[in-house]
C-alpha cells in the first residue's frame, strides 16, 4: 500500500465502524439503551423517596417500572394519564374510606364496583387513556385496602402513596426526555416515506393481477396493523415535538387518506378480478399497467398522477359498457388518492401546519370503538374476581389478604387490554412466583451485606435488568411485568427494611393465588376470544356498513373508515391467524369496505346533483329507489341472512333502472358524468352482493 492510500483506508475503515455503530444503536444498542434508562430513572426514584423519608421508596420504584417506554412521547403520554388516573384513584380511596368506616364489607363492595368500572372503561377508550382508567382503579386499591380498617390513617397514606407516585413519574419523564432520548417524531417520518413506497409496490402487482388471492388477503391484514400503529405513533409523537402537535390534524388527514386509499384499492381489485372475464378488460389493460409502471418508477409524484387521472376523466365522458365505466371510475379514484396521499406527506415533510387555530383543532378524529358486550364482559369478569378474593380475605381474616386483593386488582387491570388475558396473567403468576423466591435471598442473604446506596443499586440491577428485557417482549411480556412489578412491591428496600422472610412467603403466595384465580376467571368468564363475544364485535364490523348508509355525510367518510380498521385491528388480535374464523372476519372487513366506500360515494354524489332539468315524477322515482336502497344495504349488514341479501340486490337493480332513465333525461356534461359515476357505483355495489366469494353466503 502506498503512502497516499493509508489515509483513504482509514477512512473507509472509520466510515465502517460509524456504520456498524449505527446499526447497533438502531437494533441491540436500542434495547440496551431501553434498559439503562429505566434503571436510571428506576434508582433516582427510589434514592429522592428514601432521602424524602417517604415509607415506602418501592411504590416510586414499581412506577418507573410500569411507565418507561423506549420512546420519550410515549413516557410523557403515559405519564399524563398516570398523573390524571392516580388522582381520580386518590380521590376515590378518600372517598370509599370515609362512606364505608370500618366497614371492611361494604369497603370491598364499593372498590369492587370502582375497580370493575374503571377496568371496563379502559376497555373502552383505549390507547393512552386505557392507562388513565387502569391507574384510576388499582391506585384507589393500593391507597385503601392497607388502611381498611385504619381509618385516620387514610389521609396520611393517600397523600404519602400520591407522592411516591407522582416521583416515580416525575423520574421517568426527566430521564427518557434528558438522557441520550429516543423520538417516535423522527421514526414516523421515516415510517410514512416506507409505508407509501411499500403501499406503492404493493399497488402496482394488484394492478398487474400479480399476486394470489392469499397473498393480497395478508397484505391488507397487514395494511390495518399499519394504520393503528401509525395512529398511536401520531398521538405519542405530538407530546415530544411541538411542529407535529402543530400538524396533528394533517397527519390524521393523512392516515385518512391512506385509509381511502388502501379501501380504494381493494375496490379496484375486485372489478379488475369480475372484468377479466369480459372483452373489456383487453382496452382497459393498458391504463392499468401504466399505472403500475408509473406506481413502481422514481417519476412517480402528484403532477405525474394528475395527468394520467385526467387522461381516465376523459375516457370515463365517453360512453361505454358499465364494466369498463365502473373500473375507469374506481382507477380515476384510487389515482386521485395517491396523488393526494402524495401531496399530504411532501407538506407535512415541508413543515406546512393549520392556517388558524380553529382550522387546527378541527380536522378528523380517529373513531376508535369497543363493542359495549365487550365492555361489559370485561366490568362482570374483573368484578368476580375482586369481589372472591376480597370475600375470601374478609371471610378468613388472612393476614395476606389485602396484599392479595392489590394483585387481583392488578391482574385484572393490567390484563384488560391483552386479547388473551388467562395467558398474560399466568405468566404474571409465573414472574411473581420467580419474584417471591429471588426476593427471599436477596432478604435473608444479600441486604445484610450492603452498605450503601450505590452497592444496592450495583445489587438490584441484574435482576431488575433482566426483567425488564424479559417485558420488553411481546411473546413474554407477562413474566417480565409479573417480575418487575412484584419483586419490588416485595422485596424492593425500603427506608427502614423488615427482615421477616415469613412475611415475604406469605405475601408471595397471596398475591400468587390471586393472580392463578384471576386467570382462570379470565379464562373461564366469557373471555376475549369467546365466539359469541368476538360474534359481537364482528357484528358492530359490519354495522359500519349501515354506518355508511345512514351517518351524516359531514366527516362520514373518516369515521367509517377509521371504524372499521379499528374494529378489524381488535378481530386480528383475537383470531388465530390463517384460521376459518380469521378469512371470515378479514373476507367480511373487506366486503363492508367494498360496499360501504361505494355507498359513501353514491351518498355524496347524489348531495352534489342538481336535477331540476328532469321530470318531477323522475326525481321522485329515482329519490325513492335510492332510500329504500340505503334502507335495505343496512338491514343486510346488520342482519344477513338469504332474505335480506335478495331484498338488497332487488333495491340495487331498482336504483340502477331508476338512474338510467334519469340519465336518458339530463343533457348537462357534467350532469350526465355525474349520473354515470353514481350508475358504476351501483353496478359495482351489485356486483359485490352477487360475488359467490363474498361472506354473505355464509349466512344463506
Amino acid at each position: 500500500m502506498s503512502f497516499m492510500d493509508q489515509p483513504r483506508a482509514g477512512n473507509a475503515f472509520a466510515r465502517e465502524v460509524i456504520d456498524g455503530l449505527r446499526d447497533w444503536l438502531a437494533t441491540d444498542g436500542a434495547v440496551w439503551l431501553h434498559l439503562f434508562k429505566t434503571l436510571l430513572a428506576a434508582f433516582i426514584a427510589m434514592g429522592l423517596a428514601m432521602r424524602f423519608e417517604l415509607s415506602q421508596p418501592r411504590i416510586a420504584m414499581t412506577t418507573t417500572f410500569v411507565l418507561m417506554q423506549p420512546f420519550s412521547g410515549m413516557v410523557l403520554a403515559k405519564s399524563v394519564y398516570r398523573f390524571a388516573g392516580t388522582a381520580l384513584g386518590m380521590l376515590a380511596a378518600l372517598v370509599l374510606g370515609a362512606l364505608f368506616v370500618q366497614q371492611a364489607e361494604l369497603y370491598a363492595l364499593g372498590l369492587t364496583v370502582w375497580v370493575a368500572a374503571c377496568t371496563a372503561l379502559a376497555v373502552r377508550h383505549r390507547q393512552f387513556r386505557w392507562y388513565g382508567f387502569v391507574l384510576a382503579g388499582y391506585t384507589a386499591a393500593l391507597i385503601g385496602v392497607p388502611v381498611v380498617t385504619a381509618p385516620d390513617q387514610l389521609l396520611l397514606a393517600t397523600l404519602t402513596r400520591g407522592a411516591e407516585v407522582m416521583i416515580g413519574i416525575l423520574c421517568s419523564s426527566v430521564v427518557s426526555a434528558l438522557v441520550l432520548p429516543r423520538h417516535a417524531s423522527a421514526t414516523l417520518m421515516t415510517t410514512l416515506a416506507q409505508r407509501e413506497a411499500s403501499f406503492n409496490a404493493f399497488a402496482a402487482s394488484v394492478l398487474r393481477g400479480g399476486l394470489e388471492r392469499r397473498a393480497r388477503e395478508r397484505r391488507y391484514a397487514s395494511l390495518v396493523d399499519e394504520i393503528v400503529s401509525f395512529e398511536s405513533t401520531r398521538r405519542v409523537a405530538a407530546y415530544e415535538n411541538p411542529a407535529l402537535r402543530r400538524q396533528r390534524t394533517l397527519l390524521a388527514q393523512l392516515n385518512n387518506a391512506f385509509m381511502d386509499a388502501c379501501a380504494r384499492l381493494h375496490t379496484l381489485d375486485q372489478a379488475i378480478k369480475r372484468l377479466r372475464a369480459t372483452d373489456g378488460h383487453a382496452g382497459l389493460a393498458v391504463s392499468l399497467n401504466e399505472l403500475a409502471d408509473l406506481l413502481d418508477s422514481s417519476r412517480c409524484d402528484e403532477h405525474a398522477l394528475k395527468r394520467f387521472g385526467m387522461a381516465l376523466s376523459e375516457r370515463l365522458a365517453e360512453p361505454s359498457h358499465i364494466d369498463v365505466t365502473t373500473c375507469v371510475e374506481l382507477l380515476c379514484r384510487f389515482t386521485s388518492d395517491i396523488a393526494r396521499l402524495m401531496r399530504m406527506r411532501a407538506s407535512i415533510a415541508s413543515g406546512e401546519q393549520q392556517r388558524s387555530s380553529r382550522d387546527d383543532r378541527a380536522g378528523p378524529r380517529y373513531a376508535a370503538t369497543t363493542h359495549r358486550y365487550v365492555v361489559a364482559a370485561t366490568f362482570v369478569r374483573s368484578g368476580i374476581v375482586i369481589a372472591a378474593v376480597a370475600w375470601f380475605w374478609i371471610a378468613t381474616a388472612w393476614p395476606s389478604g389485602g396484599l392479595a386483593v392489590i394483585a387481583a386488582t392488578l391482574a385484572c387491570a393490567l390484563s384488560s387490554a391483552q386479547a388473551r388475558p388467562a395467558k398474560f396473567v399466568t405468566q404474571m403468576a409465573a414472574g411473581a412466583a420467580f419474584a417471591t423466591m429471588l426476593g427471599y435471598l436477596y432478604l435473608c442473604h444479600v441486604y445484610p451485606a450492603i452498605d450503601g446506596f450505590p452497592l444496592l443499586c450495583a445489587a438490584l440491577a441484574p435482576p431488575l435488568a433482566a426483567g425488564a428485557f424479559v417485558a420488553a417482549r411481546p411473546a413474554t411480556a407477562g413474566y417480565g411485568v409479573g417480575f418487575c412489578v412484584f419483586f419490588c412491591l416485595l422485596a424492593a428496600p425500603d427506608n427502614v427494611i423488615v427482615y421477616d422472610p415469613g412475611l415475604l412467603l406469605n405475601n408471595g403466595i397471596a398475591i400468587v393465588v390471586s393472580m392463578l384465580v384471576a386467570a382462570i376467571a379470565c379464562a373461564v368468564i366469557v373471555p376475549p376470544h369467546t365466539p359469541w363475544l368476538v360474534g359481537k364485535t364482528l357484528a358492530a364490523l359490519r354495522a359500519q356498513a349501515a354506518l355508511a348508509c345512514e351517518g351524516r355525510l359531514p366527516e362520514l367518510n373518516e369515521r367509517f373508515h377509521s371504524g372499521t380498521h379499528d374494529l378489524m385491528s381488535q378481530l386480528l388480535g383475537l383470531l388465530a391467524p390463517r384460521s376459518r374464523e380469521h378469512r371470515r372476519a378479514l373476507a367480511w372487513m373487506l366486503v363492508t369496505l367494498e360496499v360501504g366506500q361505494a355507498m359513501i360515494d353514491l351518498r355524496m354524489l347524489r348531495a352534489a346533483l342538481n336535477m331540476d332539468a328532469a321530470p318531477a315524477p323522475l326525481r321522485s322515482a329515482w329519490s325513492s329507489s335510492i332510500a329504500q336502497l340505503l334502507h335495505d344495504i343496512a338491514m343486510l349488514f346488520r342482519a344477513p341472512s338469504t332474505v335480506t341479501l335478495r331484498r338488497a340486490i332487488s333495491a340495487v337493480v331498482s336504483s340502477i333502472f331508476a338512474t338510467e332513465a334519469l340519465l336518458e333525461r339530463l343533457h348537462a356534461p357534467h350532469e350526465a358524468r355525474d349520473v354515470r359515476r353514481m350508475l358504476a357505483c351501483l353496478h359495482f355495489i351489485r356486483s359485490a352482493l352477487v360475488d359467490p366469494n363474498a361472506p354473505f353466503g355464509m349466512h344463506r
